[in-house]
């Protein structure tokens, strides 16, 4: 590939993401307005200028536009863990890392519990959750697994995934409890609160 068409064709994906990125957040501002169910698809397309069929080739479903919507946020969290303290623990550094999550919560409470409802009250939305996870967990367990003592891979592997799985488990805990009350408490506690229920 010469340069030019190499250059041509990071162009081209950079437009498609900040395309993408564009429209997971209009949708995810009317998800949050005025529901996941009665928000539809011509909506979301009114809001970013283009048909709904042109939305459909950046997106297959509306689930996935708000996959797309948590993507920045997964490439965030995996930065903050590689920042942590070369002498932290996995576990240490994983909840460490989560309190650049946590601070949306603290900034704009309306609007993450209007987003953790969401989640809580949609079905449809369990597979994006899943999809989520399985997303940032691609995203973390390198980090974690640079922290664990040297020993045969796959165990490390394993014990890797194990952990990271089991972190975002109790992020997933924390919030539905949060939520549930109304948003009321603090949400880094009950993370803290979770993870050592886990450990113990």
């Amino acid at each position: 590939m010469t340069p030019t068409r190499a250059t041509a064709s990071g162009l081209r994906e950079l437009t498609r993401a900040t395309v993408r990125a564009q429209i997971a957040e209009r949708a995810m501002e009317l998800f949050l307005a005025q529901g996941f169910e009665e928000t539809t698809v011509e909506q979301i397309a009114a809001q970013v200028g283009m048909s709904a069929r042109s939305v459909f080739r950046y997106f297959a479903t509306k689930e996935d536009m708000v996959v797309g919507s948590m993507q920045e946020s997964g490439a965030v969290l995996a930065g903050a863990l590689a920042e942590r303290p070369a002498g932290e623990g996995p576990w240490e550094a994983l909840r460490g890392a989560l309190d650049v999550l946590l601070t949306p919560f603290a900034k704009d409470r309306e609007a993450a519990l209007a987003r953790a409802r969401m989640f809580a009250d949609t079905p449809a939305l369990g597979a994006a959750r899943q999809q989520k996870h399985a997303r940032w967990r691609e995203l973390l367990e390198p980090g974690v697994l640079s922290r664990l003592p040297e020993g045969p891979a796959d165990d490390r592997e394993l014990r890797a995934a194990a952990i990271t799985t089991a972190v975002l488990g109790c992020l997933d805990v924390a919030v539905t409890r949060w939520s549930g009350a109304g948003g009321t408490g603090n949400l880094g506690e009950m993370l803290d609160a979770a993870i050592r229920a886990v450990r113990e």
